[in-house]
């Protein structure tokens, strides 16, 4: 079995600004889709809009809130409030561009949602907070089974495991 996991978010890695993978071709596309999505809704990616998804696919697997978010766009337009960056993320997350993410450290974190069938899965640290993204799909038998015995189609899910990485393992 192949367990591909990285770290992702750690506020270290946000203030030292990790190098994004995303390449310039990758990026265009993905704001060309979006657009086109926004354009199907009868709405404009405007410039405030365009700024905070730009943060959002430079820094697509950090899991950012939408403080750290507002930081960023800030440095690139100073002039915009933190009452627009809760505004698009709300539209973001109405249109599906972005899921809304909940690890119970009191503030929502965001991520671009993929067009797959199923969400990664993340694995949260409970002493220094990092959140690990988790790839393989264990849960296919298992909704296999949910579809078999209650007829119910498992259209998606989501699964959080706490617990703690390899660092905080050998400083307990």
């Amino acid at each position: 079995m192949n367990i591909t996991y990285n770290i992702l978010y750690t506020k270290k890695a946000i203030q030292s600004g990790v190098v994004s993978l995303v390449t310039d071709e990758e990026k265009k596309h993905k704001i060309r889709l979006i657009e086109e999505k926004l354009k199907e809704k009868e709405c404009k990616l405007t410039p405030q809009r365009r700024a905070t998804l730009n943060v959002l696919i430079e820094n697509q697997s950090k899991h950012l809130s939408t403080e750290e978010i507002y930081d960023l766009v800030k440095d690139k337009f100073p002039d915009i409030g933190l009452a627009t960056i809760y505004r698009t993320l709300q539209l973001f997350d109405d249109f599906d561009i972005i899921k809304k993410l909940n690890f119970n450290d009191g503030c929502y974190r965001y991520e671009l949602s993929e067009d797959q069938r199923h969400q990664h899965h993340h694995l949260l640290c409970l002493k220094c907070g990092n959140v690990y993204e988790f790839d393989d799909d264990l849960l296919d038998e298992l909704e296999h089974k949910i579809h078999k015995n209650s007829a119910f189609a498992v259209t998606d899910h989501m699964v959080k495991f706490f617990g703690y990485c390899k660092e905080c393992q050998n400083t307990k």
